[in-house]
């Protein structure tokens, strides 16, 4: 749709302008994070396709997440195994620990670390379910500005006039998809009390 395009359109034009001459361009790494990109807003949007049809009956996340992360589990094992694997193995404080004291510390956060991100994949599978792809995509943007603006703020980051449009415009772009978002839910809201009161 046009309107969706415009959101897009508006939040990357703004995000290009916040974060310009913010860091040295390498094409590398910017060839990488835009392949990284594209194939999580494909996961993303296959993940939306299933939970929101009925007919493939994974409209639970709890159930999409029980079928998808042994499989990405699986996946990512070889190569968590060998780039981490001989550092961790030769840590000081998993299987060279002192003491039994610090190996269970450090087996407790990775634990905690395990925990929350399987609640932080289940929230984001539940705002797809009750959203889109799109809406979450467009949350993790938000945060990544107020990690900015923290930096710009907290951290001593200079910021000029062309970062600051671009601010202004992503926001923009944020604040356009919320409203088109809540217009579509009093619209659906609108039909079904129509719906009932014909009924009645």
């Amino acid at each position: 749709k046009a309107s969706q395009i415009s959101v897009v359109a508006l939040i990357s034009g703004g995000l290009l302008l916040f974060t310009y001459q913010s860091t040295d361009f390498n094409l590398f790494g910017f060839i990488l994070v835009l392949t990284a990109s594209f194939i999580g807003g494909l996961r993303w949007a296959l993940a939306q396709t299933i939970l929101q049809k009925e007919s493939v009956g994974l409209g639970n996340p709890i159930d999409l997440m029980f079928h998808l992360q042994p499989i990405m589990a699986i996946t990512l094992l070889p190569l968590a195994v060998f780039i981490e694997g001989p550092s961790l193995a030769l840590s000081s404080q998993v299987f060279r620990a002192a003491n039994l004291g610090d190996a269970l510390w450090t087996l407790f956060l990775i634990l905690i670390g395990a925990i929350l991100g399987f609640l932080l994949s289940l929230s984001e599978y539940f705002v797809v379910l009750q959203t889109s792809s799109l809406t979450l995509s467009i949350s993790g943007i938000f945060k990544e500005i107020c990690i900015l603006s923290i930096a710009f703020t907290l951290g001593g980051d200079k910021i000029n006039l062309t970062n600051f449009l671009g601010l202004v415009v992503c926001l923009a772009g944020i604040i356009l998809h919320v409203y088109m978002k809540a217009q579509i839910a009093l619209k659906k809201n609108y039909a079904t009390d129509y719906q009932r009161v014909e009924t009645i």
